[in-house]
């Protein structure tokens, strides 16, 4: 079943919220999802011990992911569940080549700055020197996160533009900037299971996430009929 590790160079893209939510969505799908986290934070698996018994028995953290252990956790994961989703820590290492190595794709999750771009870019360079040592194709693209929901900055249009001369493919899909997000990982819980005396928003942080995770499905069957 697919890997796809979510992996940027700078701390703060929202990798792992964009893992979290993506994995949500899959598992209120009735999909078997294990997220790999291997961010030495540990974000994830603090949000799964602030959530306990209430993590959907479809979705799977699994902490204390290292380069040591990765590539054996991925390999058995990948054969257990139907998605594997690796969450990846905000700087290039030994981990990060790995899991770029063993994906079906790589999403780049970017904030809507130059600054997170330039960053964005050397993980594209990681990319590319896993195709020379793999000696096959690795399918990526740029998801920008943290935008604002309500209007697309100019800046982030002229990002958007530059992008697409360069042939660097982006989703059409964002990641906005939802209240919502913040709290699953204060409260713990998932986007689902959140109620208006949680935070406010909840149907639109859901149609978001959905947007989002359909949009990496249909990528990830665009490669797969390639």
């Amino acid at each position: 079943m697919p890997t796809v590790c979510f992996a940027n160079s700078k701390g703060g893209a929202g990798k792992s919220t964009t893992t979290l939510i993506i994995g949500q969505v899959l598992a209120e799908a009735g999909k078997k999802v294990a997220i790999l986290d291997a961010d030495p934070n540990q974000p994830l698996a603090s949000w799964a011990e602030r959530t306990g018994e209430s993590i959907p028995d479809q979705l799977k953290i699994i902490a204390g992911v290292t380069e040591k252990n990765l590539l054996d956790i991925q390999e058995v994961e990948a054969e257990e569940s139907d998605f594997v989703l690796i969450d990846l820590e905000g700087t290039a290492s030994i981990a990060v080549s790995y899991s770029i190595s063993v994906s079906d794709f790589v999403v780049i999750p970017c904030g809507g700055t130059q600054l997170d771009v330039d960053q964005a870019a050397r993980v594209i360079v990681l990319i590319r020197d896993s195709e020379r040592t793999s000696r096959r194709t690795i399918p990526y693209s740029l998801m920008f996160t943290r935008v604002s929901p309500a209007i697309v900055p100019k800046d982030l249009r002229h990002i958007v533009k530059e992008l697409e001369k360069a042939n660097i493919p982006t989703f059409t899909e964002a990641v906005t900037q939802r209240s919502v997000y913040s709290t699953i990982f204060q409260t713990g819980g998932t986007i689902y299971q959140l109620t208006k005396e949680d935070a406010s928003g909840i149907d639109k942080a859901i149609t978001n996430a959905e947007a989002v995770a359909q949009e990496l499905i249909n990528k990830l069957v665009e490669v797969k009929n390639d």
